[in-house]
């Protein structure tokens, strides 16, 4: 959930993000620890009492400048983690079996079940899919586990405010995000105690931005307030309206399907009935729903599954620019729904390991001196970053962090 280096519309600032983008589930948020700030570092007072005058100046009240920034300490751990942002080279299949994981299906599987009213709305107002919504809330925030709030994000105004004091390359950016954080409190969409995020400010249900807060969200549920906690209906309001006004979603369609067809990529646009025609058939033998639709053929891998790729799958692009990213939220969604795995395999790829199974991994790693973060079958960057010791201390290559079946059956022999 860091920003990108190059910001060309204020959403853009939300939606790109480093950690979580890498499988919350609960994801890579569960790579933030949380670090207690140590006492203000020389300097820091005077400048919170200099910046008092910009954000007031911005339409901050000097009542909740006062309330938030009076006494607070800069958590300067934030640097720590800019400079150790951990990185997993993954395929393309660990890529997708890290964020379609089976704890993410089932947890989506009653995340709607709880909030099905609320989805039906949304596909009324907006035509976004239930699926695709479910997929984005589940990878971004585990679906709004308030655990995961708690115990991995870290206090959003501490990290901001030692970000626009201390951090020379883009103070200005840094600063602008702590006005905005301050203005979603001065509209009392929030509390500085609910406003728990990642290092770099992102948070809620939908890890955006402060600046994105309050220019894309919309107040869904009618009560007068913007709200990135709590009920989910703002937030995911909110990105069903920037799926359609930024990424032109298209109401009725599905995102695209596997399919079966000879030869590689094309990037002409055809309709599925023209496809069709030219022999390319989905891959679980049933008629395309639109045939008028106009999709692009994508094989990913050579020998792997072969997708068509309708203008939903783009929207969802939209909000993250990572191709992975898009077709790992666009099938978590299908199997939400009750859909199977992709028919044709990756080259080299394993099957992904059930909840039990990953919890099973976890607790021997646990066991083997390695902290995992919990053994509650959600694979964060912890769990990531245990399995690649133990990989690199026993041997094991590549040592690229993947916990799947050929790391448990090392573990199940006891090595």
């Amino acid at each position: 959930m860091k920003p990108p280096d190059s910001l060309q519309a204020p959403t853009r600032r939300a939606l790109l993000r480093s950690g979580l983008d890498a499988g919350l589930g609960a994801g890579a948020l569960l790579a933030c620890p949380l670090a207690a700030s140590a006492a203000a570092p020389p300097g820091f007072d005077q400048w919170r009492d200099r910046f008092r005058a910009r954000a007031l100046a911005k339409g901050v009240s000097e009542a909740t400048y006062t309330r938030v920034m009076g006494h607070i300490e800069p958590d300067m751990s934030v640097f720590q983690q800019m400079q150790r942002q951990p990185e997993f080279n993954e395929e393309i299949w660990q890529y997708i079996n890290r964020r379609v994981s089976d704890w993410r299906i089932i947890a989506g599987k009653e995340a709607l079940r709880k909030n099905e009213a609320l989805f039906a709305r949304i596909e009324r107002d907006f035509g976004v899919e239930r699926g695709t919504l479910l997929a984005l809330w589940g990878v971004e925030s585990a679906y709004g586990d308030p655990q995961v709030q708690q115990n991995h994000m870290r206090p959003v105004f501490p990290s901001l405010a030692a970000l626009a004091w201390h951090e020379p390359r883009r103070r200005a950016y840094w600063e602008t995000e702590l006005i905005n954080a301050l203005k979603i409190v001065d509209r009392g969409w929030s509390t500085p105690a609910q406003m728990r995020g990642s290092w770099a400010g992102a948070m809620g249900h939908t890890q955006w931005m402060p600046e994105v807060w309050l220019n894309v969200g919309m107040d869904y549920d009618g009560d007068g307030l913007v709200s990135p906690f709590g009920k989910p209906d703002d937030a995911l309001g909110s990105t069903a309206r920037f799926l359609v006004d930024r990424g032109k979603y298209h109401r009725g369609e599905h995102w695209g399907y596997e399919v079966r067809a000879a030869g590689g990529s094309s990037s002409r646009s055809r309709t599925y009935a023209a496809w069709a025609s030219a022999g390319v058939q989905r891959a679980d033998g049933q008629a395309f729903s639109q045939p008028n639709a106009s999709a692009q053929m994508w094989v990913p891998v050579p020998g792997g599954p072969s997708f068509l790729l309708g203008p939903n799958f783009y929207a969802v692009r939209s909000y993250n620019p990572s191709m992975n990213y898009a077709l790992a939220i666009c099938h978590l969604g299908d199997r939400i729904l009750g859909a199977p795995p992709f028919l044709q395999p990756f080259p080299g790829s394993e099957r992904a390991l059930t909840l039990s199974e990953v919890q099973e991994l976890q607790t021997r790693l646990t066991k083997a001196g390695f902290d995992t973060g919990g053994t509650d079958g959600r694979v964060g960057n912890d769990t990531m970053q245990a399995v690649r010791d133990y990989q690199t201390k026993m041997g094991l290559e590549p040592a690229d962090g993947y916990g799947g079946l050929k790391v448990l059956a090392r573990l199940r022999q006891g090595g």
